[in-house]
């Protein structure tokens, strides 16, 4: 069955179309590159995965927990709308949920291949033209995993969230090609990485766990490819342009430290929608989640030199300056890491069945 007949919403009411102005750069320069960039696409290269073979789909979710997670990370636990529940009424609190995140992570990667074949077509560069050819084939993968999650296994699809619809569109109509990497590659590849890595090691459902930690095995690459461009063209700005992309950061960072308030969950859930969206506000839990999303994004922001006042006051308010001197190299090995420890316990699991 398709995905469109499990939305909450009809499809037909939530499809979206962008008009956005796209310069088509060729190059001729085929010598002039540089090391990194083209290590990054070698390893892309060689990281290439079948997200059919290499994921046990053999693997069923829980009809009452799907991803087993902990019900202390639900904004909404322990508050008397929480404790009146019956069973049943909590199973579909998770099951809602957990389906909408998915859901924008799949969203999220749609949005991250239109971009990145955008960059392709715009980047003045060849060895970044490689590169992110490698990452349209990526964000195709993810898009593939998550929907067939979605569609096989949570039986349950949520439309793209304002906030999120909001994030992309910035990404993807601004005619300037580093605009469309600062905006998906640093930004929403930076907050994704943040909630991959929740579900990656708070998840006991292998399935669930596994699909993320591979998707961020990829978006590690992905993020360290705009670390690597921007690093060497944002010098090159002249200050007003580099405010221009200080304020652009600051902005995003804001709306997305506010973007999860899961309105549209409580909504359809027919609970009291204002109430829950406060204690969204004031669970402990999503504090801090909203504090460690910026995990990924406060140092290579540093990084690449958008570090005036105005952003490091901004994630001074946000609680997110200890992440300043954060090794943002050591922490997208360690995904890399990860994942193939992922693929050691699948090859175990197989030598054990045989």
């Amino acid at each position: 069955m398709s995905t469109m007949y499990r939305y909450t919403l009809p499809v037909e009411q939530t499809q979206w179309k962008l008009n956005g102005e796209t310069e088509t750069v060729f190059t001729w320069e085929y010598d002039d590159q540089r090391a990194g960039l083209l290590n990054l696409y070698d390893k892309g290269k060689k990281q290439q995965w079948d997200a059919a073979e290499r994921i046990d789909w053999s693997i069923d979710l829980d009809p009452e927990n799907p991803m087993l997670l902990d019900d202390r990370s639900i904004a909404i636990y322990g508050s008397d709308i929480w404790n009146k529940m019956t069973e049943k009424e909590r199973v579909r609190v998770r099951h809602h949920l957990q389906a909408s995140s998915i859901s924008q992570f799949m969203h999220g990667e749609q949005g991250a291949l239109m971009a990145t074949a955008r960059i392709v077509q715009t980047v003045p560069n060849l060895d970044a033209k490689f590169y992110a050819a490698t990452q349209v084939m990526d964000e195709a993968r993810h898009v593939e995993a998550y929907s067939r999650l979605l569609r096989e296994k949570f039986e349950l699809a949520y439309p793209i969230t304002r906030g999120l619809a909001a994030l992309l569109e910035n990404g993807l109509t601004d005619s300037r090609w580093d605009m469309t990497y600062l905006a998906m590659q640093v930004l929403i590849e930076g907050l994704a990485l943040a909630a991959f890595q929740r579900i990656r090691d708070q998840s006991k459902n292998k399935l669930a766990a596994a699909v993320n930690a591979y998707v961020m095995q990829d978006e590690a690459r992905h993020v360290a490819f705009g670390r690597l461009a921007l690093r060497d063209y944002y010098p090159q700005l002249s200050d007003a342009e580099r405010r221009e992309r200080e304020e652009f950061v600051v902005e995003a960072c804001w709306h997305m430290r506010d973007r999860f308030n899961q309105r549209e969950v409580w909504e359809r859930l027919g609970l009291p929608e204002q109430q829950c969206v406060e204690l969204v506000d004031q669970s402990e839990y999503m504090k801090s989640f909203r504090s460690r999303i910026f995990s990924r994004i406060v140092p290579t922001v540093k990084d690449i030199g958008l570090w005036g006042p105005t952003v490091q006051k901004a994630f001074a308010g946000m609680g997110a300056m200890q992440f300043a001197d954060v090794d943002a190299s050591a922490m997208l090995e360690e995904d890399g890491r990860v994942a193939d420890e992922f693929d050691v316990s699948l090859r175990m699991k197989d030598l054990a069945a045989d």
